[in-house]
């Protein structure tokens, strides 16, 4: 176990942690090969059926790639949703194009040890401060 992993710790939150130490090998050991993963992302819809391809092609080839600072993981939370768990966590970036959030929702099923179904659904890279024009956010908005 890892420095902040208890006992209690669920494969999502596993999963989320790896996700943000950008850990390949942590990532595989949470998940199932073969596993069921499908994701939704502003721009794209994306499958996969091994644990290599989410990790290796995927969730650090795509999302979270070289080019891509992971500085903070901001917030983790789980829950059970009947036969499902829930994980979802928000992590502070930085990229070429500056600073931002990025939340996931992920719903997955646990067999054995492994994660061997996972949902994710992604916010995309928001802007961690945002234009001072936006509705609301400037001085006398109504």
């Amino acid at each position: 176990m890892k420095a902040g992993e208890t006992a209690t710790t669920t494969l999502g939150e596993l999963f989320a942690r790896a996700i943000a130490a950008k850990d390949r090998a942590r990532l595989r050991s949470v998940l199932a090969d073969p596993i069921d993963f499908r994701a939704l992302t502003p721009q794209r819809y994306w499958e996969a059926t091994s644990a290599e391809e989410v990790v290796d092609k995927i969730i650090l080839g795509e999302w979270f790639d070289s080019g891509v600072h992971i500085q903070e993981l901001c917030s983790v939370t789980t829950a059970d949703v009947s036969d499902r768990h829930h994980v979802a966590y928000r992590m502070r970036v930085r990229n070429a194009d500056g600073e931002f959030y990025v939340e996931q929702q992920a719903y997955y099923r646990v067999k054995g040890d492994w994660i061997d179904s996972l949902r994710i659904l992604c916010s995309g890279y928001r802007p961690a401060t945002p234009p001072l024009d936006s509705a609301g956010d400037s001085p006398g908005a109504q």
